[in-house]
């Protein structure tokens, strides 16, 4: 198993606010690890929970395992996937939704158990609704809420670029590796999530990041804004 993945993407129209939060992004994913200041990133994936209506039937020397067609739907959970940018870590939480007060336990989590002696923790995320400061407030009591944001920083990606948020190479890594078959009931997905976590965590396996800033302004200079035009366009 290879410790990294490239990432495809894809490009959509660039602004200045585009390539402001690309930038804080990338820069984020070059720095030098800290200690006291771990760089996460972080997204959730719904999951549909699949149960076997017959009992399968194993593969054994010379036949393949058989799968019945019919299922039975079981409803359905998210995942919220935290990924160290930095050092081979990574840990899933199952959980039933995905509200305001889902994400504020997830960072609540990050700062008392995931990470407690850390000085600051930079989360990198997208922009859904509920990724916000306001869900922390609306979750805790306002001591509680700005005990926990005052060691956090969000780094939001730009509007429509999700393939800069490293973890949706980890996401897809854990979809292809342990999703990929019908899992019955929340039990099941949280053990078997932790197991994948546990195994990646234990191998060393990481993700390698590839593009940089100095490579953003290569590749899609072209698409950067131009200030001495706007200033021509102002004058005009």
């Amino acid at each position: 198993m290879k410790p990294w993945l490239e990432k495809m993407w894809c490009i959509p129209n660039v602004d200045a606010e585009f390539v402001a939060r690309m930038e804080d992004v990338l820069e984020l994913y070059e720095e030098q690890p800290a200690d006291d200041e771990p760089v996460i990133s972080f997204d959730e994936s719904p999951v549909q929970l699949i149960a076997e209506t017959r009992t399968p039937v194993r593969a054994v020397p010379g036949k393949p395992g058989r799968l019945d067609y019919e299922y039975r739907r079981n409803g359905t959970a998210n995942l919220f996937l935290f990924l160290d940018a930095h050092r081979p870590w990574r840990h899933v939480k199952v959980t039933e939704h995905r509200t305001c007060s889902d994400f504020a336990e997830c960072m609540r989590d990050l700062v008392d158990l995931h990470f407690p002696h850390a000085r600051r923790i930079h989360v990198v995320l997208d922009n859904l609704s509920t990724h916000s400061a306001a869900a922390l407030y609306r979750t805790f009591p306002a001591p509680e809420a700005r005990r926990i944001l005052r060691k956090l920083h969000f780094h939001f990606v730009p509007k429509h670029a999700s393939w800069l948020n490293m973890v949706e190479i980890e996401i897809g890594v854990l979809k292809g590796q342990c999703l990929s078959r019908r899992i019955a009931d929340r039990n099941t997905l949280e053990r078997e999530t932790a197991a994948w976590a546990a195994q990646r965590n234990d191998s060393g396996a990481w993700v390698k990041w590839l593009f940089t800033v100095e490579k953003a302004r290569r590749k899609m200079g072209r698409s950067y804004p131009d200030p001495e035009a706007a200033e021509r366009a102002e004058a005009a």
